[in-house]
């Protein structure tokens, strides 16, 4: 069952188109990343699916109905992101009672759990927390409503490691106790990547791969050896990112489309093969260049 489709989505803020055209579906009970650069259009895609704004053209479904002004789909989905606005005059414990109220499915019990084991104070207001503290107790809020939609934007911003890994870890837990549809987008993908079964990567507000996080892995490799030997196997490849390591060697990323026999000879040739990590990957397949930022000096 889709839980989410868009067809075509467009957004426009004046002049700049900050979605393009997208086009991609959501199934139910998966965790999925939502990756791409600053500015990619990600937290505009996600306040759409969560029916804050209305797109300039193209569809969006929510349950199967358009999410915009919707009850039903707002009683069934979360969001939580850095920017949200907690009323001043409650207290953090009033603020979790209210929530309880609205969320059907509401979990009393481990919002307590998590609101004491983050050492929270009953009476302390939203407001005089530091952003860290704020993303904790956002990500408690996300967590207890059991939406079958939840939508996190940059769940750990602010947050220190260990509060980090804290919140990866209830997050899996709870999601194996209480299956649901979850979007995670995330600067921490080196982090988070053994938690998301799907990864959406959208680059100047279109989609540029939408595949299990498994596939994904295996995208790409990169080779290291000498520089006239990598240039060799990689001339007929398509290639994402490349540098050179000291005077006469360099690291290419290229497609894996390599047969078994292909890799045997690069072994016996003595090329390095090495996976990719997925941030590496992201980075790559986004960015503007080939090089990264070495090829503003280069070009110097």
């Amino acid at each position: 069952m889709s839980v989410i489709e868009c067809n075509g989505l467009i957004k426009v803020y004046q002049n700049n188109r900050a979605l393009n055209g997208i086009s991609f579906t959501i199934e139910d009970n998966k965790i999925t990343g939502l990756i791409g650069r600053n500015g990619a259009g990600k937290t505009t895609l996600l306040s759409i699916i969560a029916g804050l704004l209305t797109p300039s053209a193209g569809d969006v479904k929510v349950f199967s109905e358009t999410p915009f002004n919707n009850l039903f789909v707002s009683a069934n989905t979360i969001f939580i992101h850095d920017q949200m606005s907690l009323p001043a005059s409650l207290s953090l414990t009033e603020i979790l009672q209210v929530a309880g109220g609205f969320y059907q499915n509401w979990d009393a019990k481990l919002a307590q759990g998590l609101f004491q084991y983050f050492s929270f104070k009953p009476n302390d207001s939203y407001t005089s927390l530091s952003k860290g503290r704020k993303s904790t107790f956002n990500a408690i809020l996300g967590l207890a409503a059991h939406c079958q939609l939840t939508i996190f934007d940059e769940p750990t911003t602010g947050m220190d490691a260990t509060a980090r890994q804290d919140f990866y870890r209830a997050l899996l837990k709870d999601y194996l106790a209480f299956p649901r549809t979850i979007i995670v987008s995330t600067h921490h993908l080196n982090e988070m990547e053994d938690l998301l079964e799907d990864i959406l990567l959208i680059n100047n507000g279109r989609e540029l791969l939408h595949m299990p996080a498994a596939e994904l892995k295996e995208y790409a490799i990169g080779l290291q050896g000498p520089a006239a030997l990598v240039g060799k196997w990689t001339e007929a490849k398509e290639v994402l990112y490349t540098k050179t390591l000291g005077f006469d060697s360099a690291y290419t990323v290229v497609k894996n489309d390599f047969t078994e026999a292909q890799f045997e000879r690069l072994a016996t040739e003595g090329l390095s093969i090495s996976p990719v990590p997925l941030n590496d990957l992201c980075i790559y397949l986004t960015g503007s260049t080939k090089g990264g930022i070495d090829d503003v000096f280069n070009q110097a």
